[in-house]
């Protein structure tokens, strides 16, 4: 298999609701099978070269402002990333941005990179608690996690979300979708790490980046997390 390489991008403005779990459950699943993978971390200022995976996590809104910023730097070479089937992963802050734009309560539009077609908008409420979705890219079919989140995403175009919402909000609290994904790119509100509550949809990363399905592993300590939170009281 060839080595993997991961972008961490801006760890320092964007990890929060224990989203650094997500690089770690790539890498150990890589490190358990005998898979080389290198994570690098892309902070403010630093340069972008090609990755199999790139993952950006959640933050506040003042260090999205800052990272919305950069991010335009890079925009253009994300967007050839994204056509050449990389596998991106945005979870919260980071998913907001990797569509069109953020617009919060007060302060200007927020611009994403535009790797999927979504778009974000602040709500009134915010939503905070557990989240199962059924998905029909996995099996098991069910994703779990924890949102906390006031901002509200719509999607259209090709861009289509990753789950229906059993439990929870996902993406708006209006239309049951939860997460989006074209290409390879993807993104989700779900937290708590999401990857870690999710083996199958980690190995589906995987499988997309490798382009060979990856070896099973021994996952009853994981699946006994993930079953834990199917259809937990939000």
């Amino acid at each position: 298999m060839k080595k993997l390489k991961l972008a961490h991008l801006y760890p320092q403005l964007l990890n929060i609701y224990g989203d650094m779990g997500n690089v770690l459950a790539i890498k150990k699943r890589c490190e358990w099978r005998g898979i080389d993978i290198e994570v690098d971390e892309i902070n403010i200022g630093d340069k972008i070269d090609k990755h199999d995976i790139y993952f950006i996590g959640g933050g506040q809104d003042a260090q999205q402002i800052e990272v919305s910023q950069e991010l335009q730097r890079h925009k253009r070479f994300l967007q050839d990333e994204r056509d050449r089937m990389a596998v991106f992963l945005g979870i919260c802050g980071g998913y907001q941005l990797m569509g069109h734009y953020y617009q919060p309560h007060n302060g200007d539009k927020l611009p994403g990179i535009s790797i999927i077609d979504a778009y974000t908008v602040a709500g009134e409420k915010r939503f905070i608690g557990n989240v199962t979705a059924h998905t029909d890219l996995v099996e098991p079919d069910t994703l779990v996690g924890f949102e906390n989140h006031s901002g509200l995403t719509y999607l259209s175009g090709e861009t289509t979300p990753i789950g229906k919402v059993l439990t929870g909000n996902g993406n708006n609290g209006k239309d049951k979708t939860e997460g989006a994904r074209y290409k390879n790119a993807f993104g989700t509100y779900l937290h708590g790490s999401f990857l870690p509550k999710n083996p199958h949809f980690t190995d589906y990363l995987l499988e997309l980046a490798l382009g060979i399905k990856p070896e099973p592993l021994d996952d009853e300590i994981e699946y006994m997390a993930h079953n834990a939170l199917i259809n937990k009281k939000y």
